[in-house]
């Protein structure tokens, strides 16, 4: 297990101080994936720095497996960050080396000979899916295939921890799928902890069970993946989910908007269904029960966590007061979050 216990991290410089990390309290339990979300300059990049010791906390303690890394130097910290892997925005790559040279070099800093080098890399190669590209240099491959090459390299030591910072910024969305579905796989096959830094929302919701969103150096909210979509508390976790649930919003508000002119009575519902309510027929159950309501489907989407499916309907229903109020309870007996845009 990774704990932040109390941890802070504070620059000085000639103008002003800067709280990177501002007493982040955290833990992350072993074999899962974690998301780190934020925009730019929220502190993720420094927090996950602070638990291989690339950077040391200015004040609180940062553990693994119970080890406080703040307290390690030397051959004990080398030791330590071999159960640390580690990739990148920017592949960062050696362009003089082949794909299998570049998973190699973790092996020959470790004094593996070349037969044993060889034979992991190519169990490597195989794993992330660029068996026959084995003497390509790094300008022969496309984005994908050198993060591929960076995610191989990063797992040469069987570390116990995978740290993705910004892994998938630089590459288109189909390529993105590909990677996150790479990283997914490696979770299940290898059970290795990982801590994923995006300012994503996609990202975490595709491959994370928990998250914890920063902002300039705080953790603002923290939780399982799909209750925080669910139920965002803090306004920026608000806005990281409404651009991930309903990147057209404000389309939404227009329909809606019109819709509350052109009919002036009707009830207008937001209907938000988790896990297995959203593959059940609750809606069409509902018009069974009270076949006098009528129903206008405004807008609607479903998207998919690790925790399970996540689904947004927006509708209006016209009908009798007494009916609509029996609707509702019925969607509200069915576990159905149920926010009223407009009464009837």
């Amino acid at each position: 297990m990774i704990e932040f216990k109390d941890v802070s991290k504070i620059y000085h410089t000639r103008q002003n101080t800067i709280n990177a990390v501002d007493h982040v309290s955290l833990k992350i339990q072993d074999s899962e994936i974690f998301g780190i979300v934020g925009y730019s300059g929220a502190g993720k990049s420094t927090l996950v720095r602070l638990i291989n010791n690339l950077e040391r906390p200015t004040s609180g303690s940062v553990y693994i497996d119970d080890v406080d890394m703040t307290t390690l130097n030397g051959k004990a910290l080398r030791t330590m960050r071999q159960n640390i892997g580690m990739i990148f925005q920017h592949f960062n790559l050696l362009w003089s080396r082949t794909v299998r040279d570049n998973i190699e070099l973790p092996l020959e800093l470790k004094g593996l000979n070349k037969a044993q080098r060889q034979q992991k890399a190519d169990e490597l190669i195989d794993l992330v899916g660029l068996k026959g590209r084995e003497t390509a240099y790094p300008s022969e491959l496309s984005g994908g295939q050198k993060q591929r090459v960076g995610i191989a390299r990063a797992l040469a030591n069987d570390p116990k921890i995978l740290l993705c910072d910004e892994a998938t910024s630089a590459l288109d969305p189909a390529t993105t799928e590909e990677v996150l579905e790479l990283l997914l796989k490696i979770n299940q096959q290898l059970h290795i902890t990982m801590v994923v830094i995006t300012h994503e929302m996609h990202v975490v919701r595709k491959i994370c069970q928990n998250m914890a969103v920063m902002d300039t150096g705080k953790i603002v909210e923290q939780g399982a993946v799909l209750d925080i979509f669910r139920h965002p508390q803090a306004d920026l976790t608000k806005e990281f989910v409404q651009e991930e649930v309903n990147p057209e919003k404000d389309d939404t508000k227009v329909i809606v908007s019109q819709l509350l002119e052109q009919v002036p009575d009707g009830l207008i519902l937001k209907l938000t269904f988790h896990g297995e309510q959203a593959k059940l027929p609750i809606i069409s159950e509902m018009l069974k029960r009270f076949p006098g309501i009528e129903l206008n489907i405004i807008e609607g989407n479903i998207h998919q966590t690790q925790g399970g499916a996540l689904g947004n309907l927006y509708l209006q229903l016209v009908g009798e007061q007494t009916l609509l109020t029996q609707g509702v309870a019925f969607l509200n007996t069915m576990r159905v979050d149920t926010e009223v845009i407009r009464n009837a």
